[in-house]
């Protein structure tokens, strides 16, 4: 008789299990929408609205690494919360490219947002437009646009640095901070180290200018210029000096700007050069540019030209500038023209805001 009272209850906590009169189950997965189903924005500083709906509290955070996004609030208790999504200004020319994810419990639903490149100033004359740039305003080192060359004695220039490739010891002879580039030539050890790096793409013509704050550093001799992609020879092949600053040999505020090749050098006393006075050259910022033409270069300091280098006519010995040249920054540490060199001024840094190259 017990027996048969069991089997009736057996079935009643059956038929309460599922569902009839209790509590509505707890679902075996969380729900999560998101509108709109992505996020795009141009290059100011703003903020964009991100409406979630889901099925309980949710966590909200962008991707790994991206700091150029916040989320407010990045956790909410309600099910349903319209997301702050605060994006800051892009300087730089390049789109950029992220996700910002909702979690729900175990359910993760994802977002794109897009927000388009800054408009860079163009400093170069009408007819030109932007082709490469680097702002260096993107993570902490130089990024794979430049390659390095390494190793001692400045190639004929009597210089005291060896060159690295950014690091040495975990020290960075090369780094970004700051939205600019920083080479900063130090002594580790008995050796003072430093940096010539230079962009793996070369151009034919065009307007090349850098943003720059030199050193004064008695010894330093920081430069921006130019050698030929298939260089053979030199001076044969051509070199174009766009910035060259040494109080060693030029003083203090004085900035040069020279070209060479087999009709024009520094060895033979002949080179085409020109030393221009920059006001507070290692306190603030000046633009060093040059516009290559095929008939002449034209070399500037904020805007001003101060050197002209015309096409002769007298074949490839007086002109060897109608290949495709890549472009330097480097500082030496004395040498031919950084001089007397005075390691009680060590580290000295030469900061560079951006480079930018523009053709027709």
């Amino acid at each position: 008789m017990k027996m048969l009272h069991l089997i009736p209850l057996a079935f009643l906590a059956l038929a309460c299990s599922c569902g009839g009169g209790g509590k509505d189950p707890v679902p075996e997965t969380e729900t999560v929408s998101l509108s709109p189903a992505s996020l795009s924005c141009d290059h100011q500083a703003q903020t964009l609205t991100l409406n979630v709906t889901a099925s309980g509290a949710f966590q909200v955070y962008a991707a790994d690494g991206v700091d150029w996004v916040k989320v407010e609030p990045s956790y909410s208790s309600s099910p349903t919360a319209a997301i702050a999504v605060q994006v800051s200004r892009n300087d730089t020319y390049k789109d950029r490219e992220t996700e910002i994810t909702v979690k729900c419990g175990t359910t993760r639903e994802k977002v794109t947002l897009k927000q388009t490149g800054g408009v860079v100033d163009i400093d170069a004359p009408e007819g030109y437009e932007l082709v490469w740039c680097d702002e260096f305003n993107e993570g902490s080192v130089p990024s794979g646009e430049w390659w390095y060359e390494t190793g001692a004695g400045g190639w004929g220039n009597n210089e005291l640095q060896e060159y690295v490739a950014q690091n040495k010891d975990g020290k960075d002879i090369a780094y970004l901070s700051d939205g600019s580039l920083k080479i900063a030539a130090q002594k580790i050890g008995n050796t003072v180290y430093s940096v010539r790096m230079n962009t793996t793409r070369g151009w034919l013509y065009g307007w090349f200018e850098a943003r720059i704050k030199v050193t004064d550093a008695q010894g330093a001799w920081p430069a921006f210029w130019m050698m030929p992609k298939n260089f053979k020879t030199w001076p044969g092949d051509g070199e174009i000096d766009i910035m060259e600053y040494a109080i060693g040999t030029q003083g203090k505020d004085k900035s040069s700007s020279s070209i060479h090749c087999n009709a024009f050098n520094w060895p033979a006393g002949t080179q085409k050069t020109h030393v221009q006075s920059v006001s507070n050259a290692a306190s603030s910022f000046h633009v060093y540019a040059l516009e290559w033409m095929a008939d002449k270069m034209v070399f500037y300091i904020d805007g001003r030209a101060h050197l002209t280098f015309e096409n002769d006519g007298g074949g490839y010995d007086h002109w060897p500038f109608n290949a495709p040249f890549y472009l330097k920054l480097n500082l030496a540490w004395g040498g031919n023209m950084g001089g007397t060199a005075n390691e009680a001024a060590l580290p000295a840094v030469y900061e560079v805001d951006y480079v930018r190259v523009f053709q027709k």
